[in-house]
């Protein structure tokens, strides 16, 4: 199978500039590299070609070879898989860094730039301040630039040094084969410093651990496990990269009342046996006060009354929950003997039409006679 045009691999005229050619094969041998494409073999044949097309047009006498007699004017075995090896090899080393990380540094070398940690912390708050909406103050830990050193890390009247090792880069090469990538240096730890005599408030950290007081906005609306972000608030950042950011967990209390359904409200309602048989008017709490619920004469445990618009608001937008009152018939205690009599008056009379006062336990025995045959 005949071979590509090396041109057409790297997507490049035939007049490209070397600073062209090496672009363009650094942007294709990133995007084919086999470690951002795990387990495909098509990226792992076009990362092959790149190398192949780039080692021979990045030599200016392959290149010319090439360009005056195609693929038989170069060494067949130059981009073979077993035997080239990685062409470009210094450009190879910065491809891959980029890949895994390191940031350019001003004066051309590396250094280990990071982004702070996030944090997390977890606010308990009342289903009425959920519901509501509240502005809390919160104390994390924190850190802050050594009053004594002035962040250096080196005691008064001394300065840091340039790393030895690194030469300031924050990252030394290594070299295993035809391998080399680089890493942290493991003297300065990607600082590209080194301090001889540390300051001995911060014993060389340049900062010291504190506690900071911050302000913390609770939407109306939140629920449990939702998540407040209060960016740049985490840890910093190392060797002056950003700081992290801080995230507030809400996590609402059992309250005494109601139970929480995303934005409704859930609530038992106690009524008694003459206001469940006769029907009447019942207080209820909500969230906003007390409210009246019209109860509808011959009315069964279990029944739900709704009350629109008195659940809890929502987080985005204005639309509102509403309540659920569960009627529960409450069973009389403590019956004075005058009490018990009536009772056994009204049971007795009651049996006399059973199917009709009582249509639940009539079926309810209908059912267990056809059961039981």
């Amino acid at each position: 199978m005949s071979k590509k045009d090396y041109y057409d691999v790297l997507g490049v005229n035939r007049d490209a500039s070397d600073d062209d050619i090496k672009k363009a094969y650094r942007k294709l041998a990133m995007k084919y590299h086999p470690d951002r494409n795990p387990d495909s073999k098509e990226a792992e044949e076009k990362f092959k070609e790149v190398k192949e097309a780039y080692e021979v047009l990045s030599d200016s006498q392959k290149r010319g070879a090439y360009d005056q007699f195609g693929h038989a004017g170069v060494d067949p075995q130059a981009g073979a898989g077993g035997g080239a090896g990685f062409g470009g090899f210094g450009d190879f080393a910065d491809i891959f860094s980029d890949i895994f990380g390191g940031g350019r540094s001003g004066g051309g070398g590396r250094s280990n730039v990071y982004r702070g940690a996030d944090l997390r912390y977890n606010m308990e708050i009342s289903l009425e301040e959920a519901a509501r909406g509240c502005e809390k103050q919160i104390r994390i830990p924190s850190h802050e630039e050594c009053e004594v050193c002035h962040g250096s890390g080196a005691k008064p009247g001394t300065q840091p040094k340039t790393c030895t090792t690194c030469g300031g880069h924050g990252q030394v090469r290594m070299s295993q084969g035809f391998f080399s990538i680089q890493q942290t240096c493991p003297t300065c730890h990607g600082t590209g410093k080194q301090i001889s005599d540390p300051c001995t408030s911060c014993h060389g950290a340049g900062q010291k651990k504190t506690n900071k007081t911050l302000n913390v906005k609770i939407p109306p609306g939140v629920d449990e496990g939702d998540r407040i972000r209060l960016s740049g608030e985490g840890e910093p950042g190392q060797n002056g990269g950003p700081s992290g950011d801080l995230y507030v967990v809400t996590h609402i209390k059992p309250h005494p009342v109601f139970q929480r359904d995303g934005m409704d409200l859930h609530c038992e309602m106690p009524i008694s046996f003459s206001t469940a048989a006769l029907g009447g008017e019942v207080e209820i709490p909500t969230l906003d006060g007390m409210a009246k619920v019209k109860i509808a004469a011959e009315t069964q445990s279990g029944r739900v009354y709704r009350l629109r618009g008195k659940g809890v608001k929502a987080v985005r937008g204005a639309d509102y929950g509403d309540l659920h009152c569960h009627v529960v018939v409450e069973t009389p205690v403590k019956l004075t003997d005058r009490q018990k009599e009536l009772l056994r008056e009204f049971d007795a009379i009651s049996q006399g039409d059973v199917a009709t006062h009582n249509p639940r336990s009539k079926s309810f025995m209908d059912k267990l006679k056809d059961f039981f045959g």
